[in-house]
């Protein structure tokens, strides 16, 4: 049963209004990472308690994703959570490792691995349709962000075993069995829009795909052998109406592929002048982003100039802009400097 109510609330929010390229009072402000990382509110709820187990316990979730929304007063809350906890909900032995990321039990790399890809289905993560019913109650007209993992990016962590720098064995697998990374995409951008759409469903007022690692690929390989299963996810929640973000780290030549792909917004990282994004994902899009995130530990005025410049880019761009960092909240992030750049940009661009 879809909560309509908590989508309505929200339609008028100046996030919600950007992503749809509609005018906005001033420019809407959040962060990827926002919940949780750099704040010490976010290091005391979960003292003692794993990353992947924080992300079961509803109230705790609502707690981490509310903390930067009472601090720095951005314009939406981005769900906590963890690309990898699909995964986890459909039983494949992952674990989220201090300092070095999610790590697989047992990596998949042939045909008969791809049987533990099961569906997933809501009762399997029933903690998220509680716990967005939780925030949502709390949230009222400030929108929800629902995310996931896009298929390539989970590939390569269940291919790989973990973090990975060159992608070695995921590029083997596409390259040397197109087939059966074909079969491991298309089974997990199923399990990818399921798990979109039990956010959608409990109330999330937008969604945003990561694709952490899709900058690895070139165009021409994006488009063969990913592109299908981003437009399978897209396509999968598109009836619902929310606004659908795409976003990528080092993806500037991938960028008009990704709006092709059939988000709504494209994320941008900071390598890529908005304006110059706009060009190259083409009319129709909104855009986010895309402040370096180092910048945020220069003083005040240096951040300042800097977010000016993205906002001067985005002007020019002549579309939607939601302003955010080019990447997640570096951890050791001062937590002031965010709330400065939140109200320098809702001054800034007031109308």
């Amino acid at each position: 049963m879809r909560d309509v109510s908590a989508h309505q609330q929200t339609a008028a929010s100046p996030f919600i209004r950007a992503c749809r390229r509609e005018s906005v009072p001033h420019t809407p402000v959040w962060f990827m990472r926002q919940a949780g990382r750099s704040l010490p509110e976010y290091l005391k709820a979960r003292e003692g308690i794993p990353m992947l187990e924080s992300c079961t316990r509803p109230e705790l979730i609502a707690e981490i994703t509310m903390q930067p929304v009472r601090r720095h007063g951005v314009d939406a809350a981005i769900y906590f959570s963890d690309i990898v906890v699909p995964l986890k909900a459909i039983g494949i032995d992952v674990d989220l490792k201090p300092g070095v990321g999610p790590v697989i039990g047992s990596p998949i790399r042939t045909r008969a691995d791809l049987a533990r890809l099961r569906d997933l289905e809501p009762d399997d993560v029933s903690y998220v349709t509680e716990a967005i019913g939780l925030l949502t109650a709390e949230l009222g007209a400030t929108p929800l962000i629902g995310f996931a993992g896009a298929p390539f990016t989970l590939a390569s962590y269940l291919v790989e075993g973990g973090p990975s720098r060159n992608h070695e064995r995921t590029k083997a697998m596409m390259y040397g069995e197109p087939e059966l990374w074909r079969e491991l995409l298309d089974r997990l951008a199923d399990i990818t829009a399921s798990f979109l759409k039990v956010q959608i469903e409990a109330g999330a007022s937008a969604v945003q795909v990561f694709d952490s690692w899709v900058g690895a690929l070139a165009p021409a390989d994006y488009r063969r052998y990913v592109m299908p299963t981003s437009v399978k996810v897209f396509d999968a929640v598109k009836d619902y109406g929310v606004p659908r973000i795409h976003f990528g780290v080092g993806t500037g030549e991938l960028l008009g592929l990704m709006g092709e792909a059939g988000a709504d917004v494209v994320g941008v990282d900071w390598r890529v002048p908005l304006d110059e994004a706009a060009r190259r994902v083409g009319p129709g899009k909104a855009l986010q982003g895309n402040l370096d995130p180092s910048v945020l530990f220069a003083p005040t005025a240096a951040v300042e100039a800097k977010a000016a410049e993205v906002l001067d880019a985005a002007r020019a761009s002549g579309t939607g802009h939601v302003f955010n960092l080019g990447h997640g909240v570096i951890p050791s992030t001062p937590p002031d400097a965010l709330t400065r750049l939140v109200d320098y940009v809702h001054t800034a661009t007031a109308r």
